[in-house]
């Protein structure tokens, strides 16, 4: 589904000023990198892979993790597994903010780093920690998922993006060395439906977009995933919360009739409240993006 067809083009570009210079050092430390935590948020792991991570990382051992498992169902989780493994690779999924799947990321970096000091021991070389760097879209839970495999808070995490702006090397353990870095994002997002999905799930910056124009678009792609995989969505998640019936509606006008149903026709409040409502997991598990064909 074309989200943005009822909205106008170009609606969210966001690029600031600290993401465009720990891009740059961000590819200097590569070279330096064995392994690649690739951090996704599980209800959108398409609009959440970066395209140039993979010219990045040529070569090199990349973890590809889902983080907030916790926001979808399980049913939904088995699905991406399968499409996962189809395209040849082995998801982990995770709940950082509690420490679920945390074990199974520390196993697969311990085993890279098995397989790295093979290597160098062939060369006649000692072995040495395993060097890994977390990448992903802004807020996405990289700095939790650190957090949680030191087993102490060494790095500042918040619910929202743009909290780590500097490169920092962390020692996870005699065995593994972590490179926290800043969420990036492409200089240009030219798919408007994968930015529309980042700000609904609050994966970019706020004063890239409009609330009332991402809540009118959540609406609209709501309905459209209650049409087409209404088993794989929690029953009439608006209609549960608001006592409120969105599907004969567009986004925009749901969200008109709700501003005046519960917010004395406060249009923007109404969208807010939407947003967060869905951030926080209160409209139901569910995932954005269905895993293709």
């Amino acid at each position: 589904m074309a989200i943005t067809q009822n909205y106008r083009l170009n609606l969210i570009q966001w690029y600031p000023g600290h993401i465009a210079k720990a891009e740059r050092k961000l590819k200097e430390q590569l070279k330096r990198v064995d392994v690649v935590f690739e951090v996704r948020d599980a209800r959108i792991p398409l609009a959440t892979h970066h395209p140039q991570i993979g010219e990045w990382v040529e070569g090199k051992t990349r973890v590809l993790i889902l983080n907030r498992v916790d926001m979808i169902t399980p049913q939904m989780r088995s699905l991406w597994i399968d499409w996962f493994k189809r395209q040849g690779e082995v998801p982990y999924f995770t709940n950082a903010q509690h420490g679920k799947g945390i074990a199974e990321v520390a196993r697969a970096a311990q085993a890279a780093g098995v397989e790295l000091n093979k290597r160098r021991s062939d060369r006649g070389m000692l072995p040495r920690p395993v060097r890994a760097v977390v990448i992903g879209f802004p807020n996405v839970g990289k700095s939790a998922l650190i957090n949680r495999l030191l087993g102490r808070r060494v790095v500042e995490s918040a619910a929202r993006p743009g909290v780590t702006r500097q490169l920092r090397w962390v020692r996870i353990s005699e065995h593994l060395e972590l490179l926290d870095a800043p969420g990036v994002i492409p200089l240009r997002l030219e798919d408007q439906d994968a930015a529309l999905k980042l700000a609904i799930c609050d994966d970019i910056g706020e004063a890239s977009y409009d609330n009332q124009l991402v809540a009118a678009a959540l609406v609209d792609l709501l309905n459209y995933l209650e049409a087409v995989a209404a088993d794989l969505l929690p029953k009439k998640p608006l209609e549960s919360r608001y006592q409120l019936d969105s599907t004969s509606d567009t986004g925009d006008t749901y969200l008109h009739a709700l501003a005046e149903h519960r917010y004395k026709g406060d249009i923007e409040r109404a969208a807010r409240q939407l947003l967060t409502d869905f951030r926080k997991g209160l409209l139901g598990e569910m995932s954005l993006e269905l895993p293709p064909n």
